[in-house]
């Protein structure tokens, strides 16, 4: 296609895209860092299984998808923090046990009611063009709320993310600010299950801060950086799908991929330097 970046501009699924696609670029890199260092990164992977779930029950029963994914999503990540907090089960235990099951009644609803229909295509895997303007404005909403109780509680976070047991020793509620991560974090899921697909999601919460981790040290400067290159790579993977005609999911994936990649060498030979010295 020989469209220029104004033509591209010019169509209105590809504004939405952008729209939608970079404050949930933003919303999944500022909390994966927090689940990275908390060694639950793979909670969005968890809870995109538990969408489709619920995406598949509303499309049998006829209702809003994100109506019925919201709740849905949001009450299974407060599940998944009581099971992995007051059970023998761990975290990736707790995670594989409800992302499963969800799956599992996904896949029997969807085979049921005749299979997948355009809809859930477009969730599983993703699609630019499935964003409606109602969709548009519920997720700018929701992102704004996310960034918004992000902001307004970064220190807790930063303390319950580093240290628990010291936060929980000079009177911080951690289990409730815990309970907000997982609030925050299944709502930037849901939202992000849009353009990236159900089985691509995860990838937008992992690699900014994965990434970022590689070159730099501090806790700020790593979330600034996963928070700077999650929307570049969300961006860049926008304009690359329209232009090479690819899925948009997988696209955003490989461009984070190839990121990490740099970042990766970067801090590999800035340790060969430092070595040397």
């Amino acid at each position: 296609m020989n469209y220029s970046i104004s033509d591209m501009l010019s169509f209105t699924f590809m504004q939405r895209a952008l729209i939608v696609g970079i404050p949930v670029a933003l919303c999944a890199a500022l909390l994966g860092v927090s689940l990275i260092l908390k060694r639950y990164s793979m909670i969005g992977d968890g809870l995109s299984h538990v969408g489709f779930g619920a995406l598949a029950l509303a499309a049998a029963m006829n209702l809003a998808p994100l109506k019925v994914a919201i709740p849905v999503v949001v009450v299974s990540a407060f599940l998944l923090l009581r099971i992995s907090e007051n059970s023998k089960i761990n975290g990736d235990g707790a995670i594989a046990i409800v992302s499963s099951s969800a799956l599992a009644v996904g896949i029997v609803v969807t085979s049921v009611t005749g299979g997948l229909n355009t809809d859930l295509y477009s969730y599983l895997f993703g699609s630019i063009l499935a964003l409606s303007k109602e969709d548009v404005v519920l997720s700018l909403v929701l992102c704004f709320v996310v960034l918004f109780v992000y902001i307004f509680f970064y220190n807790k976070i930063f303390s319950v993310t580093f240290d628990e047991s010291f936060s929980l020793a000079t009177g911080t509620n951690a289990k409730a600010y815990n309970m907000v991560i997982a609030l925050l974090t299944a709502l930037t899921v849901v939202l992000g299950m849009q353009i990236m697909g159900t089985l691509l999601i995860s990838s937008l919460i992992i690699f900014p801060g994965l990434t970022a981790m590689r070159v730099f040290k501090s806790y700020k400067a790593v979330v600034i950086s996963a928070a700077v290159q999650s929307v570049v790579c969300v961006a860049a993977g926008l304009f690359v799908s329209f232009y090479a005609e690819t899925a948009t999911g997988a696209t955003v994936v490989c461009i984070n991929l190839a990121c990490f990649i740099v970042f990766a060498a970067i801090g590999f030979f800035r340790t060969i330097g430092f070595s040397k010295k």
